[in-house]
């Protein structure tokens, strides 16, 4: 349970009173190698963490679900706030480096003083767009893919068609997550659409509120900003940070539901049947109803009945105005 913040024995402890539910304190001593004072205290965190509860003599675990849920939570969210801190980390590299004796303080003695660092900002909607057509060029496992749908217009063309279209017949395993709160831009939802025809798995999210790009679990790209991606993006090459995200992704993914098809046109109840289609074009280029009806194989009668069913249903007051209102429509 290391990576939701715990010991290992604290872990153990929590641990201990799963197997043993009401049990005393004192008796948990057993399930790490410490002494007794060293488990009071990892027992008396865990209950101000809410994973124990109860007294001293009698100790229960909290539902390991509630538990694994709050703690990734928590832990995603110091990831974010991380993050954010770091989202340029140049002014701190700079007045560093004005401390460093000799040359160095210049600049690093020649040596670019960003270039060890894992986050770049990147300001211009250009910029990222080509980071992007560099990071899913390559890619060679998965691309996983958190796109709310305000995000679906800028970074359409780069991301959730063609860019996705080329990595698919690569074989590369891509997974995109959009948001629910909003309808997304029809040309958006199309390509998502076409992009799932080709292979994409895609999911609808509920509470989906900003973008995050993630490369073979190495990269990642998030926006400086929740709210407002004209302000830049960062991108992530720290295996922590690009961890805490695929975490967030997964919780996501196992929560979201398949795209959905749109819904079926409702059937055209206007619509001339076929037999109707045929009198329409003949009654458009024969010259009589007499050679009409002949060419259609039915009698003068039922020719001319079929004629006035399609003045009814065109709505025209003559055989001149039905015609043209048949071409409106695209029926001849």
């Amino acid at each position: 349970m290391s990576p939701l913040g715990l010991s290992s024995t604290e872990e153990a402890v929590y641990r201990y009173f799963l197997r043993n539910p009401g049990a005393a304190v004192r008796d948990a001593g057993t399930a790490a190698p410490m002494d007794g004072e060293g488990v009071h205290r990892a027992a008396a965190r865990l209950r101000d963490q809410g994973l124990l509860h109860g007294s001293e003599a009698r100790t229960w675990a909290t539902d390991p679900g509630v538990v694994v849920a709050r703690l990734a939570e928590e832990q995603l969210d110091a990831a974010y706030r991380t993050l954010r801190r770091l989202a340029d980390p140049r002014p701190i590299l700079r007045s560093l480096w004005r401390d460093v004796p000799g040359p160095s303080s210049a600049g690093g003695g020649g040596v670019d003083a960003g270039s060890a660092i894992a986050f770049d900002r990147l300001d211009d909607l250009g910029q990222v767009l080509a980071r992007i057509d560099r990071a899913a060029f390559h890619a060679d496992a998965e691309i996983l893919a958190a796109v709310p749908n305000r995000a679906l217009v800028p970074l359409g063309t780069a991301h959730t068609l063609s860019l996705g279209l080329r990595c698919l017949r690569r074989g590369v395993r891509v997974r995109t997550l959009v948001g629910s709160e909003a309808p997304a831009p029809r040309t958006g939802a199309d390509d998502l659409r076409r992009l799932r025809s080709h292979g994409a798995e895609v999911r609808v999210a509920e509470g989906l509120s900003e973008l995050v790009l993630v490369y073979d679990r190495r990269t990642a790209l998030v926006p400086v900003d929740a709210h407002d991606i004209d302000r830049g993006v960062l991108w992530i090459e720290e295996s922590g940070p690009v961890s805490s995200l695929v975490t967030l992704f997964e919780r996501l993914w196992a929560a979201g539901t398949d795209l959905a098809d749109p819904p079926a046109p409702e059937p055209d109840t206007d619509s001339p049947t076929g037999t109707q289609r045929t009198v329409l074009l003949l009654m458009c280029t024969a010259t009589k109803d007499e050679a009409g009806a002949r060419a259609a194989g039915m009698s003068l009668r039922t020719y001319r009945r079929h004629v006035s069913d399609l003045l009814a249903l065109l709505g025209a007051r003559s055989r001149a105005q039905a015609a043209l209102l048949a071409r409106e429509r695209g029926w001849v």
